[in-house]
């Protein structure tokens, strides 16, 4: 074996005599899977569009059933062949189940086939029945086949990709060598080997900036509503929140030795706490639960988180949804917010005038 390599000679379709519709677009059509994937052919010179006499050159389906518009050019894409398949694209979008199965038959007919559209389709999609069967469900798909593709051409392609609309396009370069002619078809736009991460980096892109949005907007209305917490705590003469900033948080409380009062938004109830952050071994808890009894006659309502396997624990006055409240439970919406802040205000300033002493009190045992 030579240990060698020879150069073939790029040649262009024009000096070789092919010709668009006759060998491209009969190449592909028989062959779609050069281009990378399982595609079904459903019509050529496709024309079917209402008040128009355009036509695109191949109207194909993928594995999902969607519409795939395919436009080839010989030697140059032209200016204005992504303005031509956005058209058909457009036109294509209304197209429902039953005229694409009509369209294909049409070309199956053309083609003196015997085969049966639907049939077709079902063995394609890799289905038993026509049951809930739904062709053209979502967005239409383009590719572009070309020897050349000018800049005016890939810069419109590569923007509307950024705008999600599925385009590829495929450089076909036929070659010369010892009088045999081969063809390359390679995908340039985009990039096989990025489409995947393309895809996942703007689905990631696309849910960043839906939850980047919701974030803040949470972020500003839980801002607000400490704020004005605070400001009913100080007409109160409450200093619960005097040396606290308002923050985006579901909590805002202040500290007294190791445990703190909190204020607390939770998904389907609001809270007040005297919570313990490090109590890996219980003792804040045990010692508060041992005035249990005490406590529970000036407030009833106290539950109990000893938070086993945890290193917090907690004592807690929750909010239930059952209507006992004047307000509703939606915290996003501003006009339940002065019956929120109230029950705060209310619950905080009685909950800490019992539990407080207690508390002081714990905290001497313990240093004892």
């Amino acid at each position: 074996m030579k240990n060698d390599i020879q150069r073939l000679e790029e040649s262009l379709f024009k000096d070789l005599g092919y010709r668009e519709r006759e060998h491209l677009q009969e190449w592909i059509a028989k062959n779609p899977e050069v281009l990378g994937e399982d595609l079904l052919i459903i019509q050529k010179e496709y024309q079917g569009f209402n008040d128009t006499n355009e036509r695109l050159d191949l109207l194909a389906i993928d594995k999902s059933g969607d519409l795939v518009i395919i436009e080839n050019k010989l030697d140059d894409t032209g200016r204005n062949v992504v303005w031509q398949a956005l058209k058909y694209a457009s036109y294509c979008s209304t197209l429902t189940t039953s005229q694409i199965i009509r369209i294909y038959q049409e070309y199956l007919d053309q083609e003196q086939t015997e085969s049966n559209a639907k049939e077709n389709i079902l063995e394609f999609l890799e289905r038993e029945d026509d049951t809930d069967l739904l062709l053209n469900a979502n967005d239409q798909r383009i590719i572009f086949i070309a020897n050349q593709f000018r800049k005016e051409v890939t810069s419109t392609v590569l923007w509307l990709l950024n705008h999600e609309v599925n385009i590829q396009c495929f450089r076909v370069s036929p070659y010369l060598f010892d009088g045999d002619e081969f063809l390359q078809i390679e995908q340039i736009i985009p990039i096989p080997e990025t489409t995947e991460f393309m895809i996942d980096a703007k689905q990631k892109e696309k849910e960043n900036k839906g939850v980047s949005k919701k974030v803040q907007e949470t972020n500003a209305l839980l801002l607000e509503f400490w704020s004005q917490l605070k400001q009913q705590l100080k007409i109160r003469n409450l200093d619960y929140l005097d040396r606290v900033s308002a923050k985006p948080h579901y909590s805002i409380g202040f500290w007294k030795s190791a445990g703190k009062f909190a204020f607390c938004v939770g998904r389907k109830s609001f809270r007040v706490e005297l919570y313990f952050m490090n109590d890996s071994d219980k003792i804040y808890f045990d010692k508060m639960y041992a005035y249990r009894e005490q406590l529970e006659k000036k407030i009833p309502e106290l539950q109990w988180q000893r938070l086993d396997n945890k290193k917090a624990s907690r004592i807690k006055i929750e909010t239930k949804n059952t209507g006992e409240h004047s307000f509703d439970y939606k915290f996003d919406d501003k006009q339940n917010w002065e019956g929120i802040i109230k029950w705060y205000c209310d619950t905080m300033e009685n909950f800490y005038k019992v539990i407080y002493p207690v508390w002081g009190k714990v905290q001497q045992e313990l240093k004892a």
